[in-house]
């Protein structure tokens, strides 16, 4: 069984840093993406960053320069550095694993850690 537990998430004051981490768990076959999201109160779920299969990453407009995803391959667990945060990055943040061949594509989700910048 697959399993995403994060960690990470708390209070900060603007302009202050966190770094989540996501560790993964149990088999998981054909990753493509692995990335994170964020939800704020009363708005869908976006796109942070990712990284793929390849290396290469991707992140938000709103966060780039920003953030920073990485990975500790040892330890099958990857982290957001949040730096220079501000009250709009307030969120849950949910690390992803998009997995499997393209005709049975698989979405894997941790719970979520809630980040909340204070201003």
């Amino acid at each position: 069984q697959v399993q995403l537990v994060e960690s990470g998430g708390g209070l900060v004051q603007a302009g202050g840093s966190l770094r989540l981490s996501c560790a993964a768990s149990g088999t998981i076959f054909n990753i493509h993406v692995m990335g994170w999201y964020r939800q704020a109160p009363g708005k869908q779920r976006e796109l942070v960053g990712a990284v793929t299969s390849g290396g290469t990453t991707n992140y938000a407009d709103s966060v780039k320069g920003r953030f920073t995803i990485s990975r500790d391959d040892a330890k099958n667990t990857w982290y957001l550095q949040m730096n220079r945060l501000k009250p709009e990055d307030t969120a849950v943040y949910s690390c992803n694993i998009r997995a499997g061949h393209s005709w049975n594509v698989q979405d894997y989700w941790g719970q979520g850690t809630q980040v909340t910048v204070s201003s």
